[in-house]
């Protein structure tokens, strides 16, 4: 039994489901937490697809739900949801889902080589086949490379002394596994301060390997078409690049107009495609982080299709 706690579960499925017969995609299915909950609000003539690009969760997934005919997977980014659209021959959904983070078991379970708190090759990838992995980039990247991913995706502010420590790290021997790259970062960094440090240089790395703020700004440009009028997209982000994003795509496709200032008439034909439903994000209540320690930097973002 893999087990997962789904964050702002209730609050999201709340949003997201506005039609017991409706047709409904969750981008990132996970082990199927918000998937479940979708399904039991949806009547037999309802239909979820889905996707996730790690194999585990994929193959745990389609285990779990193949009795209900209601309920289609991919392996696959959540980017390719318009040609899913075609496979499925679905034209519109009623509402589109996504949880950007990164799983319990994931983070929990070593040989997914997420988690920096045990000895295990260094890998950050969602799908192990596609991409560099993290110990590609370490030992294949120049110091100022790394350092810019540390800093751009991490938010680190010793991202360039932690590439110059990784540059002669790598001299000596191969950066493969998580316990050298933490041996690295224990040298300069704080006791008190290291789990934070280690946290958003995995972050950065997780990131950039998985092409993940990229692959977001795709998957917002391809969903917002395929939402029906009054369809909802509701999405959950945990740290400030995501949520940013989505904000500013949000604000964007609510504007009617995106002309300099100062125009006389309106020449840029912009139309409003969405309009907010939460102005502010919907953030866990101190019972669910208590509950639920990783919660705590959820933040839960929704639009209307107008």
């Amino acid at each position: 039994m893999i087990f997962h706690v789904p964050v702002l579960l209730k609050e999201s499925i709340e949003y997201l489901v506005t039609k017991e017969d409706g047709c409904y995609f969750d981008g990132t299915v996970g082990f199927g937490g918000h998937s479940q909950e979708i399904l039991n609000r949806l009547n037999i003539k309802g239909k979820l697809i889905a996707t996730d690009k790690d194999q585990s969760a994929f193959e745990y997934c389609k285990n779990r739900f193949e009795p209900d005919t209601r309920f289609s997977i991919y392996h696959t980014s959540f980017t390719n949801i318009n040609s899913i659209s075609k496979i499925e021959f679905i034209e519109e959904f009623d509402g589109i889902f996504a949880d950007l983070g990164v799983s319990s078991y994931q983070l929990d379970n070593a040989d997914s080589g997420f988690t920096f708190r045990e000895d295990t090759l260094l890998d950050l990838r969602m799908n192990k086949n596609e991409g560099l992995s993290a110990a590609d980039v370490l030992n294949g990247f120049s110091q100022d490379e790394i350092a810019n991913i540390l800093f751009e995706y991490g938010e680190e502010k010793n991202s360039k002394l932690i590439a110059k420590k990784i540059i002669e790290a790598r001299q000596k021997e191969k950066i493969l596994r998580t316990s050298q790259l933490r041996s690295i970062v224990e040298t300069i960094t704080p006791q008190r301060y290291l789990t934070k440090s280690l946290s958003r240089i995995f972050q950065a790395l997780r990131i950039y390997v998985n092409n993940e703020l990229e692959d977001l700004k795709v998957f917002l440009d391809r969903s917002i078409p395929l939402l029906k009028a009054g369809g909802r997209i509701v999405l959950l982000s945990y740290h400030s690049l995501e949520d940013r994003i989505v904000k500013e795509k949000f604000k964007y496709e609510t504007l009617t107009c995106v002309c300099p200032p100062g125009t006389p008439i309106c020449i840029c034909g912009k139309k409003q495609r969405l309009k907010l439903i939460t102005h502010k994000p919907i953030v866990p209540s101190n019972e669910e982080i208590i509950l639920n320690k990783r919660s705590r930097s959820a933040k839960l973002r929704v639009a209307e299709r107008v």
